[in-house]
């Protein structure tokens, strides 16, 4: 190996491939001279010649030498190092430029042969002169000796020959080595690398001197290093290239900041003043927003925007990364990325709805079709455009039943606010229905689909406005490797139920999350199979509709089935009804255990009460302990755990005194069933231990510091503002007079104010470490009486500042009696200065304090860990209390509303008498009006299976339509109905064809939307289902509507079978019924009923609210007309129409009263 002694001055020189180019734009001294003299020529020996002049095995970079005299030290076989240095030494008296020596060292077995080569012979050697490919490490302004290092990877080791020949100069045409005499006097020249020719410098041929050919083509400048940035600064450029797609947000102090572009585009919407950084490479723009501020700007930026935000949190580096680093206390990484369907314990997260992040599995081949029936590729060499798709499901020239919408997908979501995880197997066709039942806030798809975007699952996705991100597919491909993120390992057959769709769809999914997480462990519930749960399907058109969640108008909550229902006292209970409401069961052991318990509560309101009151003292227990399992939560959510565990506890005490008294109670089995699932031998024991442990007026103490200094937070980020801008912005500041300085916590607790979290009892070391700190204290009173005696100052105080540490204080009149000290700090009625003594004690004061600090941590985590052991249980009691809060609430909802237990069976029969519609009956209660009761026997052979229902416009038969099926859906979720009787058959789907719309998005008019609604019905209904169709046919001509009604009608009654309420305006299409012997009055599958209008002969009238049988065959729409304020004039044009029209006439008409009509 060489060494090369010396220091070339070269600022970067980096090891090139045989193959690399460089190009180099940096300035560099070099040394020359100028010289005479000639040279001399020798003969050399034949046999040294060639492998002395041989070329060097790989190009190299040749360095700027720029020192007096350089030795190369080679290791050499034993036989050849003594002939070579003989030799070569019977040349070195000519040159008296080089000399050679062979020698041993002591330390090593291998002979040696040093050259030593004059500053003259150096600096003589021709262009062609190349060396070893030495690195320095960049950057490095002033290398040295040790910066230089050899390749990392070498060739095997090459003979001497080879070594020398990068030393010495080239051989003389006639063989002889040409060894030149220089000397003379010396001149520095200056200069830039990039007016040198650049590129690699190549090796000359052994035989031949002629020089390198330039390379023929430019060569790729270096890659630029990022501008002197201060650190902060820098780390923050470098977390946005790496999270490109996210908006960082910054810790530094008290404060979160953004920086570069994300300040200048996301400063204006947060309504946060940008101000420019100055820094040495250039101003910076910035804003920044006090850290007790984050879930605001979040809120914005995630629920708002639509964002995904990356949150780089400071953590503080150990003692040997500071050394490293210059001294740096944090490095800023992102330890969370934040995005709509990844929000844990945000306090804008809607607490009665879950937050669902969806994974969906599709076929990338499997939904997309071309334009030539289907053909995967297109045609002819000489296409130019890539084959044209197109979704079969988006298409209006689509067939009847498209293969595309049984293309199998796969399906996850969980909410990571409360751990919920569940699967589902589905298609294209039921897609849309399971987006509406789940809600989710953010999609996440293959990244590879991300190339297709002709895919028919993106219009479906299209529709709803979905948030949609691209995620590459994991490792995670099996359930096996699940196992690690979930509360409990699945077993052998519940594992292999999943699916192959499933397992990629869950791989997805949690891949995604972890990402999002940063590596946070994970302690999901299982996932559950949708399959096995029995649940009624509601499709996306009836829950609008219907209006279950959400008003159709405005998207309102107020006026929607949830809000007229909703009496639960937990956020954790509304969830659960919010999940009943989406899909409720088809089981009928599960309704009829739902309304005993509803029955139970009913028939004793003193238990049911209790419960409530119990209720209301527990927290939000799933979204409590899933923040322990995410590594998250503080001592306040301990103590609300210690109060749900403590409320679960007397529950149990009350529901087993209840059910062991209640000898003649409905069903009390029902109670004793919800007791047995309940566990609490070992949350007890956490409880015990977190009551022992924590320190509620500790925490309380804390917390009123804590706000004392978010309060003052906003002066100092004026500051900030104004030290960091520019002098704009300082001039837009407060003056410093109006604004006061911000108190620290430490400052806040300086004056021995300490407030721990953890009692001294939580451990031996906090006992131990307390009792110190009190020894410590006394110390302190001693000493300060010690000191006011000493110096006669009755007003000498012991502190501690950030400014000066630990200080002696003194005031009034005792200022002039210590004027003789060194002060520290000196004003008309102070004065500060240092004691030994309290520096000392303060100091050990200080130590004590961080010690309990750190040990209440170690405290602290030790009982995340115990809850984290207690997961499965506390999950399991927070379920049986949320099926509690749902039982009571509609306990209390049929004493207010005067609702009826409904009886269920496995008919297809609906009998309902006095029905009423839940959510109208409340509006005409506040308006002091009465609903009109209406029954409802459909589905058996006697009533008939499809309803035909006529009337007047307003007479309410798209609110009968209505409650039918919304009185379905409460009696399948365990609820009672608002009726005077009630027994139905179990329902497995509900469809409704109800209020008109185009999509201009989709390029679909009215009756496409209508007709697209109405295809869905007839092609999905089932016997047992339950289907309302309001007005078909009425976005098209009388002719074609009523064609397509008595189609729509005959399907319904003859081929799906199942219960319908079909309303129209279409008389004629019960002519068409009876015609067809589908329609009779007291036998057959199609029974006519209407409304009416009662007119009082003085041109008033009433709507009959109120069904009978037979066909209205007058809609009184000029009735409606006027009351909705239409002009007269009109109605007397559109009356004498009308009256035409009944005659059989083809004009409108004459009035000979009316000008201007004829």
């Amino acid at each position: 190996m060489f060494r090369l002694h010396g220091r070339p001055r070269v600022r970067h020189l980096r090891p090139l491939a045989p193959s690399a180019t460089t190009s180099v734009s940096a300035s560099v001294s070099t040394t020359t001279t100028t010289a005479g003299g000639a040279d001399a020529d020798a003969d050399a020996p034949a046999s040294t010649q060639a492998p002395l002049l041989a070329p060097p095995s790989r190009p190299m970079v040749r360095p700027v030498l720029s020192r007096a005299a350089r030795v190369v030290d080679a290791p050499q076989a034993p036989d050849r190092a003594a002939p070579l240095a003989a030799a070569l030494s019977s040349i070195a008296p000519r040159t008296a430029n080089m000399t050679y020596t062979a020698h041993q060292h002591a330390h090593d077995d291998v002979p040696r042969l040093t050259c030593r080569l004059s500053s003259s012979l150096i600096s003589s050697l021709p262009s062609s002169f190349s060396s070893p490919s030495y690195s320095c490490r960049a950057p490095c302004p002033r290398p040295s000796l040790h910066n230089l290092h050899p390749p990392r990877h070498r060739p095997r080791r090459p003979g001497l020959s080879t070594h020398l020949a990068r030393f010495l100069p080239p051989a003389s045409p006639h063989g002889q080595l040409l060894l030149p005499q220089t000397r003379g006097k010396k001149t520095k020249t200056t200069v830039k690398l990039s007016d040198l020719p650049q590129g690699l410098i190549q090796p000359r041929a052994a035989q031949s001197s002629s020089p390198p050919s330039p390379p023929s083509q430019p060569l790729d400048p270096l890659p630029q290093d990022d501008p002197a940035y201060p650190t902060v600064v820098l780390q923050a450029r470098q977390n946005m290239r790496k999270f490109d797609n996210c908006v960082l947000l910054t810790r530094v102090g008290g404060f979160y900041e953004l920086y570069f572009e994300h300040a200048e585009e996301y400063g204006p919407l947060l309504n946060l003043k940008v101000a420019s950084k100055r820094t040495n490479a250039g101003p910076v723009p910035m804003a920044g927003f006090p850290f007790f501020q984050l879930e605001r700007f979040l809120k914005i930026l995630v629920q708002d925007l639509n964002r995904h935000v990356a949150v780089a949190e400071e953590f503080p580096k150990s003692a040997l990364d500071k050394v490293r680093s210059g001294g740096l206390l944090h490095d800023r990484r992102v330890a969370r990325i934040i995005t709509p369907g990844t929000l844990i314990d945000e306090n804008f997260m809607d607490p009665y709805a879950n937050n669902y992040v969806m994974a969906i599995h599709v076929p990338v081949d499997g939904g997309v079709r071309s334009k030539d029936n289907g053909s995967g590729s297109g045609s002819g060499s000489g296409s130019g455009s890539p084959t044209q798709c197109v979704a079969a499901a988006a298409s209006p020239s689509s067939s009847a039943h498209s293969p595309v919408e049984d293309v199998p997908l796969g399906l996850a979501w969980l909410d990571l606010s409360t751990g919920s995880f569940g699967t589902q197997q589905t298609n294209l066709a039921s897609l849309p229905a399971i987006l509406s039942r789940l809600c989710p806030r953010e999609l996440v798809l293959d990244r590879d689909l991300e190339s297709h975007p002709h895919h028919a699952v993106f219009p479906l996705l299209a529709d709803d406005r979905h948030i949609i991100t691209y995620s590459p597919q994991g490792g995670l491909l099996c359930p096996s490797d699940w196992f690690p993120m979930l509360e409990a390992p699945l077993s052998a057959s519940a594992a292999a139920a999943f699916s192959s769709q499933e397992v990629l769809a869950v791989g997805l999914v949690l891949d995604y999350v972890k990402d999002r997480l940063q590596g946070t462990s994970m302690k999901l519930q299982p996932p559950l199979r949708h399959e096995n749960m029995q649940s009624m399907a509601i499709d996306k058109n009836s829950l609008r509709a219907l209006e279950v969640k959400q008003t159709i108008r405005d998207g309102a909550f107020r006026g929607s089935l949830l809000h007229a229902i909703r009496r639960t006292v937990t956020k954790s209970g509304a969830r659960l009804l919010n999940e009943w409401l989406s899909a409720p069961s088809t089981s009928l052991d599960v309704i009829a255990a739902r309304q005993d318990l509803v029955a139970r509560f009913i028939s004793n309101p003193d238990l049911r009460d209790s419960i409530v009151l119990l209720l209301r003292r527990s927290h939000d227990s799933q979204r409590l302990v899933q923040k322990f399992a995410l590594g998250r939560g503080d001592a306040d959510d301990l103590l609300g755990l210690v109060s749900t565990i403590a409320a679960t506890q007397d529950l149990v005490a009350l529901l087993q005194d209840a059910s062991s008294v209640a000898a003649d109670a409905i069903t009390p089995d029902c109670l004793a069933s919800l007791t047995s699932r309940i566990s609490l031998a070992e949350p007890l024991k956490l409880a015990r231990r977190i009551r022992d442990a924590i320190d509620e007026e500790g925490i309380v103490q804390r917390h009123q510091a804590e706000d004392t200094e978010a309060s003052q937070m906003i002066a100092l980020a004026e500051d900030i503002v104004s030290s960091e801008g520019s002098q704009e912005d300082a001039a837009a500041t407060l003056p410093k007079g109006r604004r006061k300085r911000s108190t620290s916590i430490r400052e806040h607790y300086a004056d021995d104010n300490d407030a721990w979290i953890m009692k001294p009892a939580a451990s031996r070391s906090l006992k131990r470490l307390h009792a110190e700190l009190d020894t410590l204290l006394q110390e302190k009173v001693k000493l300060s009486e010690t000191l006011r005696e000493r110096f006669g100052a009755s007003t000498l105080t012991l502190r501690w500042t950030p400014g000066l540490g630990h200080i002696a204080h003194v005031k009034g009149k005792d200022v002039k009696n210590l004027a003789d000290i060194r002060a520290l700090s000196v004003s008309r009625s102070t004065r500060s200065f240092h004691l030994d003594e309290w520096t000392a004690l303060g100091q050990r004061l200080d130590q004590v304090r961080v010690q309990i600090r750190a040990e209440e941590q170690t405290v602290f985590h030790s009982l995340r860990e115990h809850v984290v052991r207690n997961l499965v249980k506390l999950r399991r009691n927070a379920a049986v209390l949320d099926e509690l809060d749902v039982a009571t609430s509609f306990a209390k909802l049929a004493l207010e509303q005067n609702l009826v237990r409904p009886t269920l069976n496995n008919t297809t029969c609906h009998t309902i008498v006095g029905g009423r519609h839940p959510t109208v009956e409340g509006g005409l209660v506040e308006q002091g009006r009465n609903f009109v009761r209406n029954d409802c026997l459909v589905g058996s052979p006697k009533d008939g299976r499809v309803w035909f229902i006529t009337g007047p416009n307003m007479a309410g038969k798209s609110t009968f339509l209505r409650q039918n099926a919304l009185i379905t859906i409460l009696a399948q979720i365990g609820c009672y109905v608002p009726a005077s009787y009630a027994e139905l058959g179990i329902v497995d789907a509900i469809f409704s064809r109800v209020g008109s719309a185009d999509n201009l998005y989709r390029n679909q008019s009215t009756f496409m939307v209508e007709m697209l609604e109405t295809a869905q019905i007839l092609k999905h209904a089932t016997p047992r289902s339950f289907v309302i169709m309001d007005e078909i046919g009425r976005g098209t001509t009388p002719e074609d509507g009523t064609a397509v009604a008595f189609a729509c009608l005959h399907h319904l009654a003859t081929v799906n079978q199942c219960r319908t309420l079909f309303a129209t305006h279409f008389h004629a299409v019960a002519d068409l019924a009876a015609a067809e012997g589908l329609c009779d009055e007291n036998y057959g599958p199609v029974q006519t009923y209407c409304t009416d209008v009662e007119e009082d002969g003085k041109g008033g009238f009433v709507y009959v609210h109120k069904l009978r049988k037979g066909v209205n065959r007058e809609s009184h729409c000029l009735k409606v007309a006027r009351l909705a304020g239409l002009p007269e004039m009109a109605i007397v044009v559109a009356r004498r129409v009308l009256n035409h029209h009944s005659t059989g006439s083809t004009g409108i008409g004459h009035n000979p009263g009316e000008a201007g009509t004829g």
